[in-house]
């Protein structure tokens, strides 16, 4: 008898089936399985690290060169507009201009009470005079825009509304799916390192839109304050482990310097 023929009949069968089960369906998008599985690991994640109370949209708005300061007066309007309605139900946590990053950009932090608020919200803007407003004065000077909701962290909920003056800092991340957690995990052990220095005025995850991202926003006096901060967290035990620990986590990421509007609660 040959050393083939004394192996179990079983084996020789896996590679057919094994073969047949990958579709080009799966291959190119997942399987069925699969899918529920990540969307299950999404919204169990972000129980753990959100903190639920609020959900904020994040507004990015690129707008045509020579339109900036025609945008800058009628953006103004719609947003102060919004958040003096008090059937709105709405709060600006901020608005900024990117001054270092993509030009000509703005961004908008709203929030809204959880996801039955945004939707109520939502729904009343819509049939107010500020959406005509909106679509009659704002739209025709942007060039393209997205929005995206998020979850605060829960150890991290947004700044109230301040006056120091100086730059933002936006911070983005792009994370490997699944990764929400340990991501969490580690730079928010890393924050003890640099409190004593400078700490985020608020700190979102996103759950409509661009998965898998991460936002955290900073203020500084200046470039220079902002170089001397970190240059302070270096010197303190575990920032390190931090960054070389967030960036195995993640894709991409951005640092982008903005201006407050003169309407933004932080400013």
């Amino acid at each position: 008898m040959s050393i083939l023929s004394s192996l179990p009949r079983r084996i020789s069968v896996r590679a057919p089936l094994l073969a047949r089960s990958l579709t080009l369906d799966s291959i190119l998008h997942g399987s069925p399985e699969a899918k529920r599985e990540g969307e299950v690991a999404v919204q169990q994640h972000s129980r753990l690290v959100g903190r639920g109370k609020y959900v904020h949209e994040l507004l990015t708005h690129r707008v045509k060169p020579e339109a900036v300061d025609e945008y800058r007066k009628q953006i103004e309007t719609y947003l102060t507009g919004i958040i003096a309605n008090a059937e709105f139900h709405v709060k600006l946590s901020g608005s900024w201009e990117k001054i270092v990053g993509e030009q000509d950009t703005f961004v908008h932090i709203l929030e809204y009470e959880n996801y039955a608020g945004h939707d109520q919200s939502t729904k009343l803007i819509r049939g107010s005079p500020l959406h005509k407003h909106f679509k009659a004065h704002v739209l025709p000077l942007v060039q393209s825009r997205t929005s995206q909701i998020c979850q605060e962290f829960a150890f991290l909920p947004t700044s109230p509304p301040t006056t120091k003056g100086g730059i933002y800092e936006l911070r983005s991340y792009q994370l490997r799916p699944g990764t929400l957690l340990e991501w969490e995990s580690t730079w928010r052990r890393g924050l003890d390192a640099r409190k004593h220095f400078v700490k985020p005025v608020g700190a979102w995850f996103s759950q409509v839109g661009r998965l898998h991202q991460v936002h955290h926003i900073w203020q500084y006096a200046d470039l220079n304050a902002r170089k001397e901060a970190r240059e302070q967290a270096w010197q303190i035990q575990g920032w390190n482990n931090t960054v070389t620990q967030t960036a195995k986590l993640a894709t991409a990421m951005d640092s982008e310097i903005l201006i407050p509007l003169p309407f933004s609660p932080l400013k």
